[in-house]
């Protein structure tokens, strides 16, 4: 295997198409062709290994081979990667994200926590614990209590409320439809994060209520895991619509009937996302003033005790 393959060396070029070929498809091919020669394998044993022939294979690294998604998997399996390391992913760009993308695998989820917030600590992304006390982040589906439960709390602990939908708005200088609709969800992402950075800078003691899809963007639920104490509010997703639609919002329903069954894949998706959070409350079947002397008795504690310590 160490003898030069001239399979492993760039095709000649009168092996190149003369057509400009998809730069996607181009940087796949090159992908493939530097995990190859990095395992040491002729396009040969490729083939043999991953049960896709020959000629598939090279039309593959010359760009020109439109492969199926299970095409693609049978040369992972082949090559020993995950498919996002073939497809580009950014952990696949240097040996470094490489060695450490193998230490991470396989770590059950209370490793990887302890891992992330060990990095989390090293590059400064996170406060101090006493500082981080005194925000409290309430976070959950549309419908969980946050804004009502949030204002109730904010009161209570006498510190100011934050409803970060409307710090997104104020940023993006119109509504949450319109930055959706027109900006698109990159432009909401961007202005989600310059709220969050903002309101962590100007408030060193809050109570936010954050939306729903605020753990959907991993930088912007990052830097409010390394900044707040955070309390997911749980409910069932009947108990969420039922919520969304009693304050007169029906959009949930309109011309929708799978409504309820989108509401529950979107919840049973962001489930291990919210399970992130410090604290965790159940609300459902709850009266209000239950579920918010809980919430009182989970945080206030550790709220004025950080307090005490400016």
């Amino acid at each position: 295997m160490d003898d030069f393959d001239p399979t492993l060396a760039d095709p000649p070029a009168t092996e190149r198409p003369s057509d400009p070929r998809d730069p996607f498809l181009t940087a796949l091919g090159e992908r493939v062709r530097s995990l190859r020669a990095r395992r040491g394998l002729t396009r040969k044993a490729l083939s043999q290994h991953s049960q896709v022939s020959e000629r598939h294979l090279a039309n593959l690294e010359l760009g020109v081979g439109n492969a199926s998604v299970l095409v693609l998997r049978q040369v992972c399996r082949a090559l020993d990667c995950p498919l996002p390391e073939l497809l580009g992913d950014e952990t696949s760009s240097s040996p470094e994200w490489a060695l450490i993308r193998d230490l991470l695998r396989g770590r059950s989820e209370d490793e990887l926590r302890r891992g992330r917030m060990a990095l989390t600590d090293l590059y400064g992304q996170s406060g101090a614990p006493d500082a981080r006390a005194q925000r409290i982040a309430l976070i959950g589906l549309r419908g969980a209590g946050k804004s009502t439960l949030g204002r109730l709390l904010a009161e209570s602990l006498d510190a100011p409320f934050v409803e970060l939908n409307t710090e997104i708005e104020r940023v993006g200088g119109c509504s949450l439809p319109e930055i959706h609709n027109l900006l698109g969800s990159a432009a909401y992402r961007r202005y989600e994060r310059r709220a969050l950075e903002e309101t962590i800078q100007l408030y060193p003691d809050a109570v936010i209520a954050t939306p729903g899809g605020v753990v959907s963007d991993p930088a912007n639920f990052n830097l409010l895991l390394g900044h707040c104490v955070t309390v997911w509010l749980k409910a069932t997703p009947e108990e969420h619509m039922a919520r969304v639609m009693a304050q007169g919002d029906l959009r949930p329903m309109a011309g929708n009937r799978e409504a309820m069954d989108d509401l529950k894949h979107i919840l049973a998706e962001r489930t291990p996302f919210y399970s992130q959070a410090d604290l965790q409350l159940e609300t459902g079947g709850k009266p209000l003033e239950q579920a918010f002397a809980e919430l009182r008795r989970l945080v206030e504690p550790m709220h004025r005790a950080a307090q005490g310590m400016h």
